[in-house]
């Protein structure tokens, strides 16, 4: 979907159409969760903060997160997808792999389905999406991020090495933002930069995701698409330039993380009952301290009251911060279990 919690609280309130809008709080430790393509104009992007993101478009209308409306889509728009295929793997509330091959035919048989999925969103949730069609799950994703908003492109086997080599490293799926400043340090900026180095050196460099990179700089994606696949967490994490020495910097950095951790939790429509908190010092040793709830932890009003008491508990007075990370687990777990800690030397 195209700037999708931006977009329907355009569609759902009319006087927001045309204008640049940043779904999000207000206050001066907010950030942008979702922008839309207007305020993008104006260089407004996800995860900034809203400070920032008003001082650029001083016009930015921000509205708050209404998750319950997205979820309310999301499920919309499955079903759209199911009567197509059964064979869905979701990313998010707005985005999803899906087969549609059946017998594994050539990509020419998935466009005009994609087409007709694209069209069925629009007639029947006022709402745009992009579509990436290709043989491969890395590959259909670089394809749908290529005619954002409201376009879709097809990458057929025999262009698939032409695109890849010269596809910018950070657009390509699986490969975030630490790795790629890792791959830019190593001489590797494009597709093509990343096929010239050998498996040998890439394993060497990224573990076993160096396989990964190996096959799809090669345009090679065995992974299929997995209706089952369970999720077992979801989690942010911040390293940051300068560590954090000050407790008004470990709140604020805290929040910004919050904020980031419930649209996540949002996105996958997660429902999970342990929350756990990651803090790696500038000596890097970690600890960690987490939290058994019996209630669900899908609100940020109850995210935000226990990350706070696993940060005061974790007993961070005068410690040098490098790394700080929350997280959200056993999704099936209902029974409340006292706080743990460990301390762990990073190796």
């Amino acid at each position: 979907m195209d700037a999708f919690y931006a977009a329907v609280e355009q569609r759902d309130n009319p006087e927001l159409r045309g204008k640049p809008v940043a779904v999000g709080g207000q206050s001066a430790r907010s950030v942008v969760s979702t922008a839309s393509y207007e305020a993008r104009k104006f260089g407004v992007r996800s995860a900034m903060s809203m400070v920032t993101a008003l001082k650029i478009c001083p016009q930015l209308i921000v509205v708050p997160h209404r998750f319950e409306a997205y979820v309310e889509v999301s499920q919309q728009i499955r079903e759209i997808f199911a009567s197509y295929t059964d064979l869905i793997e979701p990313l998010s509330l707005d985005e999803a792999f899906l087969d549609v091959t059946g017998d594994g035919s050539a990509t020419t048989l998935a466009t005009p389905i994609a087409a007709e999925i694209r069209k069925r969103i629009f007639e029947e949730t006022d709402l745009t999406a992009s579509a990436g069609v290709s043989y491969n799950k890395f590959l259909a994703k670089l394809a749908s991020d290529m005619r954002k908003p409201d376009g879709m492109t097809v990458i057929p086997p025999e262009f698939a090495l032409r695109i890849i080599d010269k596809t910018k490293i950070e657009k390509f799926f699986g490969v975030g933002p630490a790795t790629a400043k890792k791959m830019h340090r190593c001489g590797i900026f494009t597709g093509k930069d990343l096929r010239n180095i050998s498996l040998e050196n890439l394993t060497r460099l990224f573990g076993k995701q160096g396989k990964f990179f190996f096959d799809i700089s090669r345009g090679i994606d065995e992974r299929p698409v997995n209706p089952s696949r369970i999720r077992k967490s979801v989690g942010t994490e911040r390293t940051f330039e300068k560590d954090l020495t000050t407790r008004f910097q470990r709140i604020a950095e805290l929040y910004r993380i919050e904020i980031e951790l419930m649209e996540r939790i949002a996105k996958a429509g997660f429902k999970g009952h342990t929350l756990t908190l990651k803090v790696t010092f500038g000596d890097f040793t970690r600890k960690t301290r987490s939290k058994t709830l019996a209630e669900c932890l899908d609100k940020f009003e109850i995210v935000h009251k226990y990350a706070k008491i696993l940060l005061r508990e974790s007993d961070l007075d005068g410690s040098s911060i490098r790394l700080l990370g929350l997280s959200v687990s056993n999704e099936n777990d209902n029974k409340q279990d006292e706080a743990y800690q460990t301390e762990i030397p990073f190796t």
